[in-house]
C-alpha cells in the first residue's frame, strides 16, 4: 500500500430529504443510514447506544472547495483567514464527522437526528459514542469563533 493514496469503502448510504449543499440545514431532520448488506452483521449491539458518531465523504464537495487550504470562517472577511483544518467546512478529504441521535435500528437501517449530510452521501463508518471519551470537559475555541 502506498502510504499517500488508498482506498476505503463506503459502508452505506445516507437518505433523507436533503438534495443539495445549498439547502438549510434542520437538526430535527431524521434521516436513515442505509448499511449495505455485506456490513449489517457490524451493527450488532448498536442498538443499545443513545447516540452515534457517523463519518461520512463529502460527495459532492467541489475540487475547489478541496484545494482552498485557507478561508474565512463562514465566508466572513471580518473574521481572520485560518487554515482548512481550523474550520469544519472544505478539506483536502472531504470526510466528516457527525454526532447523532440514534432513533432507531431496524434490519439494514438507521434512523437517526441531527445528520447535516445530504441525501445520497456515503457513509465510511459508523461508532459508538461513548461520553467518557468523546466528550472533553473544558475544551476552548479561539475567540473569532465566538463572533
Amino acid at each position: 500500500m502506498n502510504e499517500s493514496n488508498f482506498n476505503i469503502n463506503k459502508i452505506g448510504l445516507v437518505a433523507n430529504e436533503y438534495s443539495n449543499l445549498s439547502e438549510s440545514y434542520d437538526s430535527t431532520l431524521k434521516s436513515a443510514i442505509i448499511v449495505d448488506d455485506e456490513y449489517v452483521p457490524a451493527l450488532a449491539g448498536i442498538d443499545g447506544f443513545s447516540h452515534v458518531m457517523v463519518v461520512g465523504w463529502l460527495h459532492l464537495l467541489p475540487d475547489a472547495m478541496r484545494q482552498r487550504l485557507e478561508a474565512y470562517p463562514s465566508g466572513d472577511d471580518r473574521l481572520p483567514k485560518v487554515g482548512a483544518f481550523a474550520l469544519r467546512g472544505s478539506r483536502p478529504n472531504p470526510v466528516s464527522v457527525t454526532v447523532c441521535k440514534l432513533v432507531a435500528v431496524s434490519d439494514n437501517t438507521l434512523v437517526v437526528s441531527g445528520l447535516d449530510l445530504v441525501n445520497g452521501t456515503p457513509i465510511l463508518d459508523l461508532k459508538p459514542y461513548i461520553s467518557e471519551y468523546d466528550s472533553v470537559q473544558g475544551a476552548g475555541l479561539p475567540d473569532w469563533a465566538y463572533q
